[in-house]
């Protein structure tokens, strides 16, 4: 965890990683494009090419859940990160309407400090919060996704753009897991339990990015439940933060 906010600390101070090149096509500029930027593969780069945005693009996210449970009962600690890698398809001239499409991997984390029951009899999953919060104890939900996420794009013209993203994403739950940190006798002790009976493999969203050139607040919410059981926990998947578009 503190090396994943060393890293955020670095993409934040390093913000001249973060440019875009000018709406003229110039082939040099200040505002630099970001890592990958310069290159252009096997032949040199058209000058008169529409400039194509939010090709690569990271969302550091809160996560929560809604349905049984209330909004922000949560720790603050519940922290992700979605990697996306989209191709930006232009729309019409300069590239002020486009279509984004690509694949994204999420990896998610619930700090809640309270149980989820496993039935593996009956094939469900149930919450039950501990009698009192205990500071040695500290028990999340994770997990990890592939998706392929569209959206639809609406910017103005030029590097200094304001941008809003439409969109969603369908695609598999491949992991979920409980994690239980506890201390005993001064040892620090984490247990890690993979495998829920009910754990919906499909998993459906839609998201919202607004903002500034490669900055964008973000906001997103799953359709889909995180357990399928209908006697389980019912879940919705939730996140905010902030999108960095570095390509």
């Amino acid at each position: 965890m503190n090396k994943f906010f060393a890293l955020l600390g670095f993409l934040i101070v390093s913000k001249v990683l973060f440019g875009q090149y000018t709406s003229e096509g110039e082939l040099t500029s200040r505002f630099r494009g970001g890592i990958m930027w310069f290159n252009t593969g096997l032949r040199p780069a058209d000058a008169n090419k529409i400039r194509k945005y939010d090709r690569l693009i990271f969302d550091v996210t809160y996560n929560d859940w809604t349905g049984n449970q209330k909004l922000l009962q949560n720790e603050w600690s519940s922290i992700g990160l979605n990697t996306n890698i989209m191709f930006d398809i232009p729309l019409v001239s300069k590239n002020k309407i486009a279509l984004g499409i690509g694949i994204s991997h999420q990896f998610v984390s619930i700090r809640h400090d309270n149980h989820l029951i496993r039935d593996y009899e009956l094939g469900t999953t149930s919450y039950v919060p501990q009698a009192s919060k205990m500071e040695s104890s500290k028990i999340s939900f994770g997990g990890n996704s592939f998706s392929v996420p569209i959206e639809l794009r609406f910017r103005n013209e030029g590097w200094k753009h304001l941008k809003f993203h439409v969109g969603g994403k369908i695609g598999y739950q491949a992991t979920g897991y409980s994690r239980d940190v506890s201390y005993a006798n001064g040892n620090r002790e984490v247990a890690k339990r993979f495998g829920f009976p009910d754990l919906n493999e499909l998993l459906y969203s839609m998201h919202v990015r607004t903002g500034f050139r490669n900055w964008a607040l973000f906001l997103s919410y799953n359709f889909n439940t995180i357990f399928s059981n209908a006697a389980s926990e019912q879940l919705n998947l939730v996140q905010a933060g902030l999108s960095i578009s570095l390509y």
